[in-house]
Parts: C-alpha cells; structure tokens; sequence
C-alpha cells in the first residue's frame, strides 16, 4: 500500500498500530441506531460460553454477614490473638460467639 504524505482523517502515531492498520479500518461506516441499540457492555450479556470467564475472585458469600464494628480491647488481649497467626480475627469472633451463647442460655 502506497501513502501519501497525509494520513487518514482521525489517525494519530503511536506504537499500538500502523498507518497501514488504521487505512484497512478507516473506512468503516459508523454503527446505525438499530446497531447501537443492540449492543450489550454488561457482564450478563456474555456468550454462554464466555460465563465461566466471568471473575471468581474474592472469597464465598457467607449466609450471614459480619457487622463491621469497632471494638476497643486491652492491647495484651490483641496481641494473645494476633499471636496465633491469620485468622485471629475469626477465632476472636468464635470466641465471642461462645460468650454470647452462655450469656443468653443464663
């Protein structure tokens, strides 16, 4: 392909793609208003067979959610928790959940 000295209407260089690459698409025509009302951007619009692709991340919904609080506690009781390694937090929270259990079974 031969080019003059002027590039396509709307072609800025960069590294990411060619004159040549911007001339073989240049000339598509916009999209109709029937075209554009038939596109779908959202992740339940996927393929069936793109769904799995869909982002697994994170941890498992629990069946009942945790009450974000703040709770003040003796700087010695934190440490006995966090001395035992990742998951303190859940153990403070069995542990707790223990002293609830007896309070209201009292």
């Amino acid at each position: 392909m031969t080019h003059s000295a002027k590039h396509a209407p709307g072609y800025v260089p960069n590294p990411h793609y060619t004159q040549d690459d911007w001339d073989e698409v240049s000339d598509t025509p916009p999209l109709t208003p029937e075209e554009s009302s038939r596109l779908r951007l959202g992740p339940a619009d996927l393929p069936p067979d793109l769904a799995a692709l869909k982002s697994r991340g994170g941890r498992p919904k629990a069946a009942v959610k945790r009450v974000p609080i703040l709770l003040r506690v003796e700087p010695e009781v934190l440490a006995a928790f966090k001395a035992t390694g990742p998951g303190w937090q859940t153990r403070m929270n069995e542990v707790l959940a223990e002293a609830a259990r007896r309070l209201t079974a009292a």
